[in-house]
């Protein structure tokens, strides 16, 4: 690893965390950084994972206010991700990935129109406190489970659709969801990130850098979704959504 390739990959890494933080598209910009230092893609991707995990320790440290008072409401939530990703990574141990391919790029625009049809972010502040009063509804942890097994599975934006369960689920505003999304992300991807540690060969020479970048990345992330316009910053979020749809599909149905 040269010294030129360390510094791109911290600037990657930076890029990566904001992504990541803001919108659940973090591998977008990560991974393929990692493929063009010259690392195979399978060790590319555990590579990845690893590094990200400090996207979560930097956006979940800058997400105190959003949080303070939610320990109760995430736990259930943090539990039913850790256990669907687990039971996702090993089902991706027992058949291909190409199997999920085409479904993919469907949940993946599904929830990105999700989230740009969303009511506007006051009627979003009244439905949050109401929810808030009478708790979550009921489905919201199977949905967090599923959604884990989806990322254990395949990965590919699990981010957006967490991101667009928990606007939908709870009410909450923009700043809180995407807390919520972080940290329930974060748990999963750690244990994924732990198993993959001990099983599975790391490149620490661009897991190191590209962590480094990652934790800058994620500590800006939530100070820009707490200030930007949640109506644009939602379209954004949205489209880029879309656009990975389109992509994928285009990969699985050609």
């Amino acid at each position: 690893m040269s010294a030129v390739e360390a510094v791109l990959l911290v600037l990657a890494g930076v890029g990566a965390g904001l992504a990541g933080s803001v919108a659940g598209l973090a591998s977008l910009v990560s991974y393929p950084a990692l493929l063009a230092t010259g690392l195979p893609p399978v060790t590319a991707n555990v590579t990845n994972t690893v590094a990200l995990v400090l996207t979560s320790v930097g956006s979940i440290s800058a997400s105190r206010p959003e949080l303070t008072g939610q320990g109760r409401r995430l736990l259930p939530l943090v539990g039913a991700a850790v256990l669907g990703g687990s039971a996702g990574a090993a089902l991706l141990l027992l058949t291909p990935a190409e199997a999920f391919e085409r479904v993919v790029p469907v949940l993946i625009g599904g929830a990105a129109l999700a989230i740009l049809l969303q009511r506007p972010p006051r009627e979003l502040a009244e439905e949050g406190a109401r929810a808030h009063r009478r708790g979550d509804p009921w489905w919201l942890v199977a949905g967090t489970a599923l959604v884990g097994v989806y990322g254990g599975y395949f990965g590919a934006a699990a981010g957006v659709l967490l991101l667009a369960l928990f606007l939908l689920g709870t009410g909450e505003p923009l700043p809180r969801g995407n807390a919520f999304k972080n940290v329930t992300l974060g748990a999963a991807n750690a244990v994924a990130a732990v198993g993959f540690v001990v099983l599975s060969p790391v490149a620490w020479s661009a897991a190191l850098p590209l962590a480094a970048g990652c934790l800058v990345g994620g500590r800006l992330g939530p100070r820009v979704v707490r200030r930007a316009p949640q109506g644009a910053l939602r379209r954004v979020i949205a489209l880029a959504g879309l656009g990975l749809a389109v992509v994928l599909a285009v990969d699985a149905y050609r």
